[in-house]
């Protein structure tokens, strides 16, 4: 097992990756009106070729019962993160409509998607992990669009039209062809399987998906730095429920449920994940208040820097991998 010091080695190009994007939003040599374009195409074709070629051909998702504890497990955890959340900001004085659904929806939601890749890409490469993350996500999706959105708008309506987007149909898709065997791969002449033209073109759309998302991603925190009064119990009191107590409880449910063990690999790393930046677009369309949201996102988001290879460490050795 790795040391910190060789984990923090492997995740620095991540967090380099985000600084080098603010820094260039800083000095201005990327503009923010470029933003949405290039998520727009991230989101709607680069993101979904990738989960398409890291989904087909693994076994990992071949076997129905994982396929359910990834998605159960990728529902659950959010869920309960966002009920533990609501209990505490409560407790630090929050008030329903000032702030208390965003901070519990904020806190409760970990990054699923681009931050968590190049690592689980880093520590669990060859295992099927990251086909099983796309899976995890799956379930992820499903508790922001529902549970996420009736908290923070008081609601009960669920807008299940945006369930319907790239990356949700691509695993969907790519499950049903791993389920018919249909996975774009080849056999050649030495009897090894190999990536046909398709396999390969996805390949290579989807290579510079999560690259390009993080250096949007530092110059959109870049924007959201000194936008908002610091608060203390916005800022530490959600870094400590999303970087410490929320992945304990993650931790525990990787190692005393049935879980397959890609899934468990995919579990640590979200556990040590920061804050997701879904909820400050919930905050935004639900009435909810995007300040808190910011603070939460950027506090976790910069300390995770120094508890991620902790949480790995702990995680990898609490359960075993």
């Amino acid at each position: 097992m790795q040391g910190a010091g060789g984990i923090i080695q492997q995740l620095l190009p991540v967090y380099l990756l985000i600084l080098v994007g603010a820094g260039m939003r800083r000095v201005g040599l990327t503009k923010r009106e470029y933003d949405d374009a290039i998520l727009h195409l991230v989101f709607n074709v680069m993101y979904p070729c990738f989960i398409l070629d890291n989904i087909l051909g693994s076994s990992s998702v071949k076997v129905p019962s994982s396929v359910a504890w990834g998605i159960g497990l990728g529902f659950l955890f959010p869920v309960v993160g966002m009920g533990l959340a609501w209990f505490v900001a409560g407790w630090l004085g929050y008030a329903k409509g000032n702030g208390r659904r965003t901070f519990a929806v904020t806190s409760g939601i970990q990054n699923f998607g681009y931050t968590a890749i190049p690592v689980i890409q880093q520590l669990w490469v060859g295992t099927g992990a990251m086909a099983m993350l796309f899976v995890h996500n799956l379930g992820v999706e499903l508790a922001v669009w529902s549970v996420g959105v009736m908290l923070i708008s008081g609601d009960k309506k669920i807008p299940w039209k945006r369930l319907v987007n790239g990356p949700v149909v691509a695993v969907v898709v790519g499950l049903l062809l791993v389920a018919l065997d249909w996975d774009g791969m080849r056999i050649n002449d030495a009897g090894e399987a190999q990536a046909g033209v398709l396999r390969t073109t996805l390949e290579w759309l989807g290579a510079g998906a999560y690259p390009m998302a993080l250096f949007v991603t530092g110059g959109i925190m870049m924007d959201m730095i000194g936008k908002e009064r610091f608060s203390v119990k916005a800022s530490i009191g959600g870094s400590v429920l999303r970087l410490a107590v929320i992945p304990l409880i993650m931790l525990c449910g990787a190692k005393f449920f049935g879980a397959p063990i890609e899934l468990k690999q995919v579990l640590i790393v979200q556990a040590a994940m920061p804050a997701a930046m879904t909820p400050i677009l919930l905050a935004k369309l639900y009435g909810g208040r995007p300040a808190v949201a910011v603070e939460i996102v950027v506090a976790s988001t910069v300390l995770s820097l120094f508890t991620l290879p902790l949480v790995l460490l702990f995680g990898r050795a609490f359960l075993g991998l």
